[in-house]
């Protein structure tokens, strides 16, 4: 496994929660299963088949994000990414571990206040747009990026715009692209063969990242060791993805688990359980099969979700990732709290108390029977997102096989997409500034 975290699913069995953990030999039949999948990664990567897997080998095309985005830390204050969905939830997340450069702003739920709100205060002298689509037909980021587009040439002039904008969309003919070449914007390609909720580990990313100063290569390399241990793996039994996809499935099978908690003990990795939210549901939310997910953050969910984890129905499997947080951030002064009944708290720090709570959870959970799964990780730097985000990658796909769904495509939600164009094309425009 890989150093960067270490996976604990002892208490998602029944020898020490109880009845509504698994029973060993349930696991491991499941676990079983996820051999042929294990297989079809070791011939599949190397051929290629598997593209957003291999980028964390890759390293030659970091050369030309890092002059890009030295450019815009340089050059710039804000930085305003249109995107949605997968196109900016990875990025998202790995900028919640930057701690320098521009503020970035992910524009990626479209309102009607939202963008007016960030364009109405920004200086745009000092603002920059980073426009993503695999498509380029993304109607909620052309919409944004029109908008931008028109209040950048109304206050500043045509000729200000080339220098403003980026765009990331794939090759070939698309309304992005050629918004793009109309007003001369920089474009970076979009792998045409790797969709947005795996896009993490490309420009789609790793820019935003790099612009916030987090180091693109130890994000990859942190994923790669991953890919290797699993691709160097002799059977299932020491891979970890595998593990962890058994786990859920195996849960729902025999257990009726049907949703799946992931709940970081830091909020820089709250951005991360919201990435995963949605590799898990549009990967594996198929033909009437799938597993939940909720995306949670401790402490703050003990005040309002995990009355309903311990109490409510027995149908979660709760994944932790817990930090080393003990001795880390402030310390409370000795004697502040003297005679208020606050001594608990005399010379602890923030660190220390984030801690306690995160293992008295566990304890809980546990002792209330709830199948918990807990993933331990020392930092949060580059090399540790990088291997969580080769782990979920990786899980989702041996999940995918468990569940005999294809995890890359979402045909669902392409309806709702073409109803909303048609909607557009043929509905009158309403009035209005």
């Amino acid at each position: 496994m890989s150093t960067r975290y270490r996976q604990e699913i002892e208490s998602c069995f029944a020898e020490l929660i109880g009845p509504t953990g698994l029973a060993r030999d349930q696991f491991e039949a499941v676990l079983a299963e996820t051999g042929a999948a294990l297989d079809g990664l070791k011939v599949g990567v190397p051929q290629g088949a598997y593209p957003f897997l291999t980028l964390a080998c890759e390293r030659a095309d970091l050369a030309e994000f890092g002059d890009l985005a030295g450019r815009l830390r340089d050059t710039f204050d804000d930085i305003l990414v249109l995107a949605t969905g997968g196109s900016s939830q990875g990025g998202q997340a790995l900028a919640a571990l930057a701690e320098s450069g521009p503020r970035l702003h992910f524009m990626d739920n479209l309102d009607v206040a939202g963008l007016d709100s960030v364009l109405g205060s920004a200086d745009l002298v000092r603002t920059a747009f980073l426009a993503i689509s695999k498509s380029g037909a993304t109607a909620e980021v052309l919409a944004q990026c029109l908008v931008a587009l028109g209040r950048v040439r109304d206050a500043l002039g045509e000729v200000a715009i080339k220098d403003r904008f980026i765009v990331i969309a794939e090759p070939g003919d698309n309304p992005l692209r050629r918004l793009a070449d109309r007003w001369a914007m920089a474009c970076l390609d979009h792998h045409p063969g790797i969709g947005g909720r795996y896009s993490v580990l490309s420009s789609v990313g790793l820019l935003p990242a790099m612009i916030g100063g987090l180091d693109p290569t130890a994000v990859r390399a942190g994923a790669a060791a991953v890919l290797d241990d699993c691709l160097g793996a002799n059977d299932v039994t020491g891979v970890a993805p595998a593990i962890g996809a058994a786990l859920a499935v195996a849960l729902k099978r025999h257990r009726g688990v049907s949703l799946s908690v992931l709940m970081p003990y830091d909020s820089r990795f709250a951005a991360f359980a919201r990435w995963h939210r949605q590799l898990w549901a549009e990967s594996l939310g198929k033909g009437g099969s799938g597993l939940t997910p909720i995306a949670a953050l401790g402490p703050v969910d003990q005040h309002s979700q995990l009355q309903l984890y311990l109490d409510g129905p027995a149908d979660k499997l709760i994944t932790m990732i817990a930090t080393d947080a003990a001795g880390t951030g402030p310390r409370i002064d000795a004697g502040l709290g003297e005679g208020n009944g606050l001594a608990y708290l005399d010379q602890r720090t923030l660190g220390d108390v984030v801690a306690a709570f995160q293992q008295a959870t566990w304890e809980s959970l546990t002792a209330h029977g709830r199948p918990t799964r807990v993933i331990r990780v020392a930092t949060g730097d580059g090399a540790t997102i990088g291997a969580l985000f080769m782990h979920f990658m990786l899980e989702t796909l041996f999940a995918a096989h468990l569940l005999d769904v294809n995890p890359f495509d979402q045909p669902a939600v392409e309806q709702g997409k073409v109803r909303a164009r048609h909607l557009l094309e043929t509905a009158t425009p309403a009035s209005g500034r």
